[in-house]
């Protein structure tokens, strides 16, 4: 039986369906069905414009954003796909923060709509910090689908690691 490791948290009928695909080496034509194309967002400062203009559109309110852009580091070392930070430095009598999203290199090469929901997600942690309901609300309102798109880059990532 074939490990999922990123769909673990689905329910067992969810997940006998992904393996079905797999066994039947459908996997890539579903995927390829649904996604057929990929994003032209390959430099971090294009990175930066696109993940500005999210969150204009839709967290005109939110914290500011210092730095965006791709990381090698964060699929391998701490199996992330986003990671957002607040960095809080003394500089002279005043405390500045800075606002910054990584997103794994690995979405250099996906669908725009996977960019999209892990942008969405790192943006909804500017106002949410916990995974609770509100958290998904925003992504939901930010991203309509936004759980349809998040299981899917979970199946992309079931699919990427069976290529290696």
């Amino acid at each position: 039986m074939t490990a999922l490791t990123y769909l673990s948290a689905y329910p067992a009928s969810v997940q006998d369906q992904v393996r079905r695909l797999i066994a039947e080496g459908r996997l890539e034509d579903y995927l390829q069905r649904r996604y057929p194309a990929r994003h032209e967002i390959q430099s971090d400062k294009a990175l930066y414009a696109y993940t500005a203009a999210l969150k204009q559109e839709h967290l005109r309110n939110a914290p500011a954003l210092d730095k965006v852009l791709y990381d090698n580091k964060l699929d391998v070392v701490q199996r992330a796909l986003g990671l957002h930070t607040a960095v809080s430095r003394v500089q002279g009598g005043k405390l500045k923060a800075k606002k910054e999203i990584r997103i794994a290199s690995l979405f250099k090469d996906a669908a725009p709509e996977f960019l999209q929901m892990i942008v969405v997600h790192e943006l909804a942690h500017l106002k949410e910090f916990a995974h609770n309901k509100a958290f998904y609300q925003l992504c939901e309102y930010m991203l309509p689908g936004y759980h349809q798109y998040e299981f899917d880059a979970r199946v992309y990532l079931t699919w990427r690691d069976l290529r290696a």
